[in-house]
């Protein structure tokens, strides 16, 4: 196949559609920017504007396909960079050198993988609404740190530390609180807002490599404050159905609570 070089010059930001609507799995009026090979042999598709989630803030990419006419490019990973979305994958056919491949300024059709995506949105919203029980079961003194929000061994990880005496018993309290959460459900609220408004709906402040000078986007579950995330996440808390602590591991000033949700 053919292949176009890469670009030699930048393109603009992609648009992300799932940034204002989550529920999108399908687009059917994106424009192909550039199609190239990059060093090491990737075929890349650049478009203007995208429903896949790229990997990245501990949720991984989105799987699925872009087709145009007879051209359908089957999308196996998924990265950004600079504000660029970068789908990766390979067109159908290509092999055998029947395929046919996008044009530049063409339009496509998007469809993200559903289950997939439905999947890491549970399981990235468990995440988030671990953040909030940690709150709820008295434990304030833990700051939020880096999460893992994948499939094989999801995690949250804090600032602080739990006494090794206490693990056992805030274990416990951390699923009740989470599974009561999901019982009674809420809504949650993904948004870009302007960095005043942000702020107060994270409980008066933003992180510091937050940008003052930013529009961020804010995830909210319920009454509950917001935080900063660029992720997918559920329409309703019920949705993440139910979460089990698996483990609270305590090391070097690092409090690690692994977590699992039902299929």
């Amino acid at each position: 196949m053919a292949q176009e070089a890469a670009p030699a010059r930048p393109v603009g930001p992609t648009r992300l559609v799932y940034f204002d609507d989550m529920g999108a799995l399908h687009h059917s009026s994106a424009t192909v920017l550039s199609v190239h090979q990059e060093e090491g042999g990737r075929v890349a598709v650049v478009l203007d504007a995208t429903v896949f989630h790229p990997q990245g803030g501990g949720q991984p990419a989105d799987t699925g396909v872009i087709s145009a006419g007879g051209a359908r490019f089957l999308v196996e990973d998924v990265r950004a960079k600079d504000g660029v979305v970068f789908h990766y994958g390979r067109f159908e056919g290509t092999e055998q050198g029947c395929g046919t491949v996008f044009k530049e300024g063409g339009t496509v059709s998007l469809q993200v993988d559903a289950e997939r995506r439905s999947f890491n949105s549970r399981l990235h919203s468990a995440g988030h609404l671990l953040d909030i029980c940690v709150h709820n079961v008295g434990l304030f003194h833990l700051e939020p740190g880096k999460g893992y929000h994948f499939p094989d061994g999801p995690f949250v990880e804090y600032k602080g530390i739990i006494p090794p005496d206490q693990i056992p018993v805030k274990k416990n309290e951390l699923e009740r609180e989470a599974n009561r959460l999901i019982s009674e459900g809420a809504k949650v609220l993904a948004s870009v807002f302007p960095y005043e408004e942000a702020a107060i709906l994270c409980g008066g402040s933003l992180p510091s490599y937050i940008s003052k000078d930013s529009n961020p986007r804010i995830v909210k579950f319920g009454d509950n404050p917001g935080g900063p995330c660029g992720g997918t996440h559920v329409a309703d808390i019920s949705i993440i159905n139910s979460l089990k602590v698996t483990n609270i591991r305590v090391k070097k000033g690092l409090t690690k609570v692994s977590y699992s949700i039902s299929p």
